[in-house]
């Protein structure tokens, strides 16, 4: 019956060489990531529940109370069933707050670093029995496999490798990481264990009973005296079993998995139908195997939990069953020792020892992890040489699972019940605990019988179980005792506020507290005094990374987002307790400001985040909320809020657009934190007792604008945040506007002065140059004469210039009963340029007149003329000193074109769709208002003609050209084309 020795230690050294190539594989990348965090992965790896147990337990449960070793898989497959409503609340905690175990849970929500302690004491005690069990069962296999004298010896050996192996997950990876490596690892560890599971039963199927049919004939003949020695699971008990292998979610490697190592609620929501089909096909072979070695009468020395190995003689079938138990006992090892370690160091040494600016902290905390994953494991390894071999594998398991389900109570409170306090909780466990350890942890040490004392009432109980008892028992008497204590004693503020956190239907409502370190570079200085310069950096690096802030970040809001950051980072790699311990000692808030208010704006950055999950009239009045804040968003008017701290609570996108700063740039600063000008700017307004403050000139993008700001207060109603919020409206437009009619009404007032004025010249003009034309007649002196001359010559230019600005102001009357008449371009031009020229602000611009003399149109020439004006100024305008500005006109078939073509730098094109819409301009405020090109537009379709942009022309790098095309006049007798 017994193979060699070396088989036995070929099988398990080629099992660790493969799980330590797949460990290599993934981390040096030859394995895709897509493949290692694939859901199917995750679902094996978490079949590391089937521990020892399922394999070799399950045979011994299942030959004493028949199927009712199911509940040890349907338990937890119960559990994952309810993700929905229990797993995923849960991963949203730990995912949020970076927490890593159940005592960094319990240790947030009850805010005591002595809950944390407490609770990872407990599961210390309640994993002890479980790891024997695996060691047990390892050291009975090795007996069997060998016949060696000392399998303790050996199963110590195995240990040792066990933990070697896992000390190098530990060294690996920054310590507070996802391990793909080790999802791989239990991942395959599984498929072995599940293969082999089914390699067993299938052998026992057709090579023992030769098929189904022949099994049911077994069953009802033979079968039948070993069924009768079976004792059917009474009801009662399944449900209590169900409870202890439900609560089998809370042993510290199965929380570890669960939580830590899956971070994807997706994969969380597919593990709870794929991890029960997973534990289904586990189950299935048991019976078989059970059946098929009861078939055989095979001896069964260490009793029926391994009746596998006496199913054949071969030896290949021997180390399959071997190798299905080396990997539930290795991949459960492994992992119990990686989180339980993590548990110690954070609410046992961390606590007992902070760190205090280690020279390198994250060594010292990989060193000591590694230091107490050799220590679990040979922890397991000692409990099973003292207490182990003299119990059953039933009695070991049960009393892991009893002792862990006293942290039931307090876990269902962490989601369900906020106002569950401290006290209670501890109260709670620790009655609970010491009925566990009285009833069933004890007797495994002494060998006594169960210290259980029946409550009045429960007498009904005598004569059951231990473990039914005690599981009864203390159950009852901690959920008791932590409901009155958690009634009959307050609530801090601390636990209110965890309570908020971890609540299912919570909204986390931080206080809006100002910090005393004014930046992330203040972040590290303080830091560094607990952990050292080097990893208070990096730490501080993390978060501002995480967060998308600058080391420099100023604003109160961004800075209570990177000490929450800090919080959550350092939870992970030290623990909730420690860490908080150490944010709020080095990173503490100021004392002495104004009362604390709600932080809104994360407020209402989480119910964003949460809005998927609400349901009624919740999802409802936060429907409502939302049309709200779209309303204030998107209003065109600018728009900001600030708290009664002073603190920026809004800043809506018309206001971003128009400062040119976006809101999550600034929001949560305080006022004089604002880039400028809007510090001051909105500064005046916060200082001022005025609703309103006119036109305020403001520079913004380096031109002059005029702001109009009014405010509101917003007075707080009894436990409502007040206020104020302010509105900014953009009235450059109207300032420039009125600016241009003032001017327009000074001009208008100037031109009828200019008017009156010419008529007076024109009279005392026209008297001189009468007098001059007497001279020619009075004498015949030739000075006399051209002195005549040049005052006949000198007055007809006055009057050309009077008539020309008489004209001009009287040319802008729109006058639809004028008739049109033959106008020379070439004129008009001609005359425009000696206008432009008067103005005394052109004379660095050449105009060059290329309009042939013959070019002539239908139209009014004094409104042709003020288009030309018009056109050659805004050449003007555009060029540059030194610059052309070419006039040319063609004949065409019906009409003149005519082409006014500058140097400058050209029309943008977001402008050019709009050139002719009234208060359109391409000029610096206050120097144009928009309405020349309007007023062109309207003159030339009064004329049946059209206008063209070209910006720049064809052929031209830059520039612009504005044509225009006007009616030919025709000539008398002339038919039209």
């Amino acid at each position: 019956m017994n193979a060699s020795l070396v088989t036995m230690l070929g099988v398990g050294a080629g099992f660790l060489v493969l799980l330590l190539l797949c460990a290599l594989a993934v981390e040096r990348g030859l394995v895709p990531t897509r493949v290692t965090r694939h859901p199917l992965v995750t679902t094996l790896a978490l079949g590391v529940y089937a521990s020892a147990w399922a394999i070799y337990g399950s045979l011994e449960l299942a030959a004493t109370a028949g199927f009712g070793y199911l509940t040890y898989y349907l338990g937890v497959a119960g559990a994952f069933l309810l993700a929905p409503v229990l797993l995923v609340p849960i991963q949203r905690m730990v995912c949020t707050h970076q927490l890593a175990s159940l005592a960094d849970l319990f240790a947030f929500r009850y805010r005591s670093r002595w809950v944390g302690s407490l609770v990872t004491l407990i599961s210390l005690l309640a994993v002890l029995p479980l790891l024997a069990l695996q060691v047990q069962t390892m050291g009975n296999a090795i007996y069997l496999m060998t016949g060696a004298a000392s399998p303790a010896s050996l199963a110590l050996a195995f240990c040792l490798l066990l933990a070697l192996f896992d000390m190098l997950f530990v060294g690996r990876r920054r310590i507070d990481d996802r391990h793909d490596s080790l999802l791989a690892v239990l991942a395959l560890s599984s498929l072995i264990k599940l293969a082999a599971m089914l390699g067993l039963g299938a052998f026992a199927l057709v090579a023992v009973f030769d098929g189904p049919a022949s099994v049911q004939a077994w069953l009802e003949g033979p079968g039948q005296a070993h069924q009768a020695s079976v004792v059917q699971t009474d009801p009662a008990h399944w449900r209590s079993l169900l409870l202890l292998f439900f609560a089998g979610l809370m042993m510290p490697h199965i929380f570890h998995l669960v939580f830590t190592e899956t971070r994807s609620r997706h994969t969380l929501l597919q593990a709870s139908w794929s991890l029960p089909l997973f534990l289904l096909l586990m189950a299935l072979p048991v019976p078989l195997i059970l059946w098929a070695g009861q078939a055989l009468e095979a001896e069964a020395p260490l009793g029926v939990a391994y009746l596998a190995f006496g199913l054949s003689d071969a030896v290949a079938l021997q180390a399959l069953a071997f190798l299905a138990g080396l990997a539930a006992t290795g991949a459960t090892t492994l992992l119990v020792a990686l989180a339980l370690s993590r548990m110690l160091v954070n609410h046992v040494f961390l606590v007992a020892h902070p760190p205090e600016a280690q020279q390198d902290l994250y060594r010292w905390l990989q060193w000591l992890r590694r230091g107490l994953v050799l220590a679990v494991v040979l922890g397991g390894w000692l409990f099973y040489r003292v207490v182990g071999l003299n119990h059953d594998l039933t009695s070991l398991g049960l009393a892991a699972f009893v002792g862990m389900a006293q942290c039931l109570p307090g876990l269902l409170s962490l989601l369900y019940w906020p106002g569950a306090n401290r006290k209670g909780m501890v109260a709670g466990l620790v009655a609970g605990v010491l009925v566990w350890l009285a009833g069933l942890w004890l007797p495994l040490l002494t060998g006594l019988p169960a210290l259980v004392l029946l409550p009045p009432g429960l007498e009904v109980l005598a004569g059951e179980p231990d473990w039914y008892v005690v599981t009864l028992v203390s159950l009852a008497t901690n959920a008791l005792v932590f409901i009155v204590v958690s009634l009959a004693t307050p609530t801090s503020e601390g636990e209110r506020a965890a309570a908020e956190a971890c609540s299912v239907d919570a909204v986390i409502r931080p206080k809006r507290l100002p910090l005393e370190a004014a930046n992330g570079e203040e972040f590290k200085a303080r830091l560094a005094r607990a952990l050292g310069e080097s990893v208070a950096s990096r730490e501080v690096d993390r978060a501002l990374d995480d967060l998308g802030l600058s080391p420099l970040e100023g604003r109160p809001y961004a800075l209570r987002r990177l000490r929450d950051r800090l919080q959550a980072n350092l939870s992970g790699l030290m623990g909730p307790s420690v860490a908080q311990d150490i944010v709020d000692r080095y990173l503490p808030y100021r004392q002495g400001g104004p009362g604390a208010t709600e932080d809104i704006h994360f407020v209402e950055s989480r119910l964003e985040a949460y809005r998927s999950r609400l349901t009624g009239l919740a999802r409802e009045l936060d429907g409502l909320r939302r049309y709200h804040r779209r309303t204030l968003a998107r209003l065109p008017v600018g728009l900001c809020a600030f708290g009664e701290d002073g603190e920026l609570l809004m800043w809506n996108d018309a206001l971003a657009r128009l400062s040119g700063i976006e809101g999550a740039s600034v929001i949560g600063s305080r006022r004089d934190g604002l880039p400028a000008p809007w510090g001051d700017l909105l500064g005046r307004i916060l200082e001022s007792e005025a609703p309103q403050l006119y036109k305020q000139p403001v520079t913004l993008a380096g031109t002059t604008r005029y702001l109009s700001l009014h405010q509101a207060e917003l007075a707080g109603e009894e436990d409502e945040p007040g206020g104020r919020v302010i509105l900014v409206e953009d009235h450059s437009e109207m300032k420039w506007l009125e600016d241009e009619l003032v001017h327009a009404a000074r001009l208008a007032s100037i031109g009828q002065l200019a008017a009156g004025v010419a008529h007076e010249i024109g009279n005392p003009i026209t008297g001189i140059s009468s007098l001059a034309q007497n001279l020619r007649y009075d004498t015949d002196d030739p000075e006399v004469l051209e002195t005549a001359e040049q005052i006949q010559q000198l007055t007809g230019r006055v009057s050309r210039i009077v008539s020309s600005l008489v004209g001009f102001a009287h040319g802008g009357r729109h006058l639809p009963d004028r008739t049109l008449d033959r106008v020379l371009l070439a004129e008009v031009v001609d005359e425009a340029i000696h206008l432009i020229h008067l103005a005394r602000s052109g004379d660095d611009i050449r105009f060059d007149n290329r309009c042939p003399a013959e070019a002539s149109v239908e139209g009014d020439a004094q409104r042709l003329l003020q288009v030309m004006v018009n056109l050659l100024s805004n050449a003007r305008d555009a060029s540059s000193a030194g610059d052309d500005v070419t006039i040319e006109a063609r004949i065409e078939d019906a009409g003149v074109r005519l082409d006014v073509t500058d140097q400058g730098s050209g029309i943008d094109e977001g402008v050019r769709d709009r050139l002719f819409e009234p208060f359109t301009t391409t000029k610096p405020p206050g120097e144009g208002t928009g309405l020349g090109l309007p007023l062109v537009y309207t003159i030339v379709a009064e004329h049946h003609g059209r206008l063209d942009v070209a910006s720049p022309p064809p052929g031209h790098a830059h520039g612009t050209r504005i044509s225009v095309w006007l009616p030919r006049h025709q000539k008398e007798g002339e038919t039209p084309r």
